[in-house]
């Protein structure tokens, strides 16, 4: 009697684990935040005049929302986080009812505007020959395109806040920088990096410096000594790790944390001129930039001096006008491009259609504060900060303030915002705790904003990011190590600051 073996059965592949988009992200951390609502008691602060919270008034409440209300609210939060209103009396945010805009609708708007214009204009063919010609000149100073672009986006973000306007330039640089031969992180690393970097020292910004002052009762000059070193220190960090990244990549291509998948892009002198209508569309393209930046600068702010008023030539534009200006930009290049009426309605929808998507990832990351502020929770958050630096050292008391406000800077990812919540309850125990109230003001912004570097609750980062094609566990690991740098540098220069009696 004979026997057959039977063959082994072929071995199953296992898939690769692929790590979620952003969207996905953003979505699971809301429903995270909200499950954990349940277990963080609701509290409240009384409030002053202005609306700030009072030190030492916190006390517990009932929110008055029972399981189906909670569930309810993470039903719509992406909806409130688009077009919700916070009503000016119970600070609930609702998509009906009275109040001011509390959801991301103008962020939302302006991505797609974006969209429709960086379409018509690559349409044209202008900005590819532009590109081209571009790399071509800088192909041996790479180097020296990078540290500009970096000292200028982190300028902007130190003096103005500049955020959500990044989002603009990704479409502009990323092309760029693959033709010299970098990669997405790169591009990234040299727009909201920069920018991120010149917000955590934010020297004369309105948004964060400005607001906080006002809070705590002192000059918005005060402590800019200490700000500017911040600035030059936290600065040459972000250049030097950029370039140490991106020298490795253009060397070796296969040490990139995102390779580029398409054909690579060559630089070659063999490229032909460009043409008078995409002259123009450049001059269009660089016109409408140069506005969208100037506008949005409190030029009445930054510049030094005291001025009663803002300037006569100061435009104080925001999403509204600066959403109405990429869409006459897209006008305006389609007719000089020479597009025609189909080929600017075509840029307008296909250009709308393919920037939806990190449209709606800083609509869902608006979301999750909604969930927080409806819950009633973001006050007892504030108290037990306020419970762990008030036995504090001096020393200790500026370090606490930098690393407890980074962790509080994920549930309230505006820096406005943010200072008008802690700054209240952290100045006068500055006062207690023998620090300056102008060094715990760069102690708070210094460690909200490291926060914003990386945290998924941040929409212009999530954005981007979805705007620059790279994954978040890819960007992660590309910025931890200058994450670590930052927060080590800072927390040296602020506690040295606070040793010298500052």
């Amino acid at each position: 009697m004979s026997t057959t073996t039977a063959p082994a059965p072929a071995p199953t592949e296992r898939k690769a684990f692929s790590f979620p988009a952003g969207v996905t992200i953003l979505g699971i951390v809301m429903v995270l935040v909200w499950i954990a609502a349940f277990f963080i008691p609701a509290g409240q602060y009384q409030r002053d005049e202005t609306g700030s919270p009072i030190i030492g008034s916190y006390q517990a409440v009932e929110t008055g929302q029972g399981f189906w209300d909670r569930l309810v609210d993470l039903f719509i939060a992406p909806v409130n986080g688009l077009y919700g209103l916070q009503n000016p009396e119970t600070g609930a945010i609702a998509p009906v009812g009275v109040g001011s805009l509390f959801g991301a609708a103008g962020v939302f708007l302006f991505i797609l505007a974006i969209g429709a214009f960086m379409t018509a204009v690559f349409a044209t063919g202008a900005m590819d020959r532009a590109i081209a010609r571009l790399a071509y000149a800088a192909r041996s100073r790479g180097w020296l395109l990078l540290t500009l672009l970096i000292v200028l986006f982190s300028l902007l973000g130190s003096t103005m806040g500049f955020a959500d306007e990044t989002l603009g330039f990704y479409a502009l640089l990323i092309p760029l920088m693959l033709a010299l031969g970098y990669d997405r992180l790169v591009a990234v690393g040299a727009i909201f990096v920069p920018a991120a970097v010149g917000a955590m020292a934010s020297t004369v910004n309105p948004f964060s410096i400005g607001v906080a002052s006002g809070e705590a009762g002192v000059s918005i000059g005060d402590g800019i000594g200490l700000r500017v070193v911040l600035w030059v220190v936290l600065t040459g960090l972000n250049v030097a790790y950029v370039l140490w990244y991106a020298a490795r990549v253009k060397a070796d291509p296969t040490r990139s944390l995102q390779p580029e998948t398409g054909p690579k892009v060559e630089v070659s002198s063999d490229v032909e001129k460009l043409t008078g209508r995409q002259i123009g569309v450049i001059v269009v393209t660089i016109l409408v930039f140069a506005v969208m930046i100037f506008s949005v600068i409190p030029w009445s702010s930054v510049l030094p001096g005291e001025w009663d008023a803002p300037f006569a030539w100061e435009l104080g534009w925001w999403f509204p006008e600066l959403i109405a200006l990429f869409l006459i930009g897209t006008i305006l290049v389609g007719i000089v491009g020479g597009l025609g009426e189909k080929g600017i309605a075509r840029a307008f929808t296909k250009g709308a259609g393919d920037f939806i998507g990190p449209a709606i990832i800083v609509m869902l990351a608006r979301g999750v504060t909604v969930i927080l502020n409806n819950s009633q929770t973001i006050d007892t958050i504030l108290y037990w900060m306020e419970q762990a630096v008030t036995a504090a050292s001096s020393v200790g008391f500026t370090a606490l303030v930098f690393v407890l406000n980074a962790f509080l800077a994920i549930i309230v990812p505006s820096s406005s915002g943010h200072a008008a919540l802690a700054m209240p309850l952290l100045a006068p125990l500055a006062d207690f705790a023998e620090v300056s109230r102008a060094t715990v003001i760069t102690a708070w912004n210094t460690g909200a904003r490291w926060m914003g570097i990386w945290t998924p609750t941040n929409g212009v980062l999530m954005g981007g990011l979805a705007l620059a094609a790279v994954g978040y566990n890819k960007y992660v690991r590309f910025v931890w190590p200058l994450m670590a740098a930052l927060a080590v540098a800072s927390l040296i220069i602020l506690v040295i600051a606070t040793a010298l009696g500052g």
